[in-house]
């Protein structure tokens, strides 16, 4: 499994490392990841996520997994989510006809 958050693409970035004596030397920034369960309303259920926690502050301020969803853009999300996106997208369709 990659250390990649599944809603905003974030993943590993690299820098150094800087003694006193400013030597450099390369190090890895990991992301903050955690696994999760978000409820999506429109499907009615559960959905288990990797998240990492600037994903989980933005889900929370649009107001939920559908709100963030219907609002990201579908080529900055990765496979899996991109099918709970159109999940997402069919349930609200059948609930508004």
């Amino acid at each position: 499994m990659s250390r990649r958050c599944q809603l905003t693409g974030r993943g590993v970035q690299t820098g150094n490392n800087v003694s006193h004596a400013h030597n450099k030397t390369r190090r890895r920034f990991l992301p903050n990841l955690q696994k999760m369960s978000l409820f999506s309303e429109s499907l009615g259920r559960s959905i288990r996520l990797r998240l990492s926690a600037d994903a989980i502050r933005t889900v929370e301020h649009k107001g939920g997994l559908d709100a963030f969803l219907l609002d990201a853009p579908t080529d900055d999300l990765e496979p899996k989510v991109q099918k709970l996106k159109k999940q997402v997208k069919k349930a609200i369709g059948k609930v508004a006809a």
